[in-house]
């Protein structure tokens, strides 16, 4: 038997180097409702000496805190505790004229209690509210993912059989998958609310809206 030459290849490596794959990438989406409000907000006091300042905010944001903890928000955690001076700028001069005391927390609660909370709060002694943000729950996140995945499959499936069937080949079998993404979405920002004033208001109206969750799978279809 005479010695394999140096270009010979076996069968299968033959066949592996010929082989026809199409690459396609599909996309999915799926629309949810968000139901849960994300909310940051604060107290902020002014006063001639940082202890001064620093003491009346804690002591706001302790009624503020205990309001919270009444009404079993969830995710109540500190985000932040400033307390910075305050000047005075006039020809060239600089003048210490007091200092801002600023506390602030974050917490969850279903959209339809989030107005009348609002309201509480500031009666509570909340003077501004850093931001609002709306989410679905994680279950109805999870269960969305699956949808967007199985949409993004299909989607990639499509593409494939156009392509394959308008050149007049077949698809044989998947080869390869790769999920590209099905990340959680982003909470949907409300607009910043200015601070507070001291005038009475209704109950502040507060609506949601929808999410929307994204997926993207690539398949390797052998034709």
């Amino acid at each position: 038997m005479g010695a394999m030459g140096p270009l010979a290849m076996s069968p299968a490596i033959a066949q592996e180097a010929t082989m026809r794959v199409l690459t396609v990438t599909g996309q999915g989406q799926e629309q949810i409702q968000t139901t849960l409000a994300q909310v940051n907000l604060g107290v902020e006091v002014e006063a001639a000496t940082a202890e001064a300042a620093q003491a009346e905010a804690a002591r706001q944001s302790t009624e503020v805190v205990e309001l919270l903890r009444d009404r079993n928000v969830d995710r109540l955690q500190t985000t932040g505790i400033r307390l910075n001076p305050q000047y005075r700028h006039f020809d060239d001069q600089r003048t210490l004229t007091g200092y801002i005391a600023t506390n602030t927390v974050s917490f969850e609660v279903p959209i339809d209690t989030v107005g009348a909370l609002l309201d509480e709060a500031v009666m509570a002694g909340a003077t501004r509210i850093q931001g609002v943000s709306f989410r679905a729950r994680d279950e109805a996140i999870a269960t969305a993912r699956d949808v967007a995945l199985r949409n993004a499959v299909a989607d990639a499936q499509r593409q494939a059989q156009t392509v394959l069937g308008t050149l007049n080949f077949q698809s044989e079998e998947i080869v390869g998958i790769q999920i590209n993404g099905a990340v959680p979405p982003i909470p949907l920002p409300e607009a910043r609310l200015a601070q507070f004033s001291d005038a009475a208001a209704a109950t502040t109206p507060v609506i949601g809206g929808e999410q929307t969750v994204n997926a993207t799978v690539t398949l390797q279809i052998r034709y």
